[in-house]
């Protein structure tokens, strides 16, 4: 044998050894990601969605819409606000009003926020097939009703010629001030605004879930 051919053989074995080396680890990751695969049973397109028609469908089960709808919990959508002068008063029935009354004006400015408490919604409340979902939202109700403090002040008050002021008149005042406010904002139909604000909050949700065709019951 000649020193040429003795000097060549060396380089052939370290080659043909990083290959074989190459070749296994290249083996090792392929099973490697087809045990995770398959044990799992997630693969890259039921992670990112399903390509059709030119669009990016998400899988969205039923548990997960659910979660998605509650994580919105007390969903405020009307602000309803009033300004008025509300009255209140104190008299003796057997004494003329001058000598033992006391009477209030208070300039209130308040707010009534209605809208749904998601919170509340149950499993039972939504009906997935495909990309078709149906929901029974919880009926809208009064969330908040408040005075402005800053905006709400005495307008007047008159006392009797042998009355000292009633330090829990103004209280009963605000008491009543917070009713009228409430009971205005019924009137003026509040609830029904909030339930249709909610439904329009609660379609974009789930247009942007995939779901095209969407039921509120």
């Amino acid at each position: 044998m000649s020193t040429e051919e003795s000097n060549s053989q060396p380089g052939k074995t370290t080659l043909s050894l990083f290959s074989g080396i190459l070749g296994g680890a290249l083996i090792t990751l392929a099973l490697v990601g087809m045990a995770v695969w398959f044990t799992t049973g997630i693969g890259l397109l039921r992670l990112m969605g399903v390509v059709k028609d030119g669009r990016v469908l998400i899988n969205v089960d039923q548990p997960t819409v659910v979660r998605q709808i509650q994580k919105l919990q007390r969903l405020e959508t009307v602000s309803y606000t009033m300004d008025k002068i509300i009255s209140g008063e104190h008299d003796n029935p057997y004494l003329p009003k001058f000598l033992v009354s006391d009477r209030l004006l208070l300039m209130v400015h308040g707010e009534v926020i209605a809208g749904v408490d998601l919170g509340k919604l149950q499993a039972g409340d939504v009906v997935v097939s495909d990309r078709r979902i149906s929901v029974h939202l919880p009926k809208a109700e009064i969330l908040v009703t408040r005075l402005d403090n800053e905006r709400t002040r005495v307008y007047s008050r008159d006392t009797g010629l042998f009355s000292s002021p009633d330090p829990n008149l103004e209280t009963q005042v605000r008491q009543e001030a917070e009713r009228q406010l409430q009971q205005a904002a019924l009137q003026d139909g509040i609830l029904k605004s909030a339930d249709e604000n909610a439904r329009n909050s609660v379609q974009s949700i789930l247009k942007g879930l995939g779901f095209d065709q969407i039921e509120f019951r």
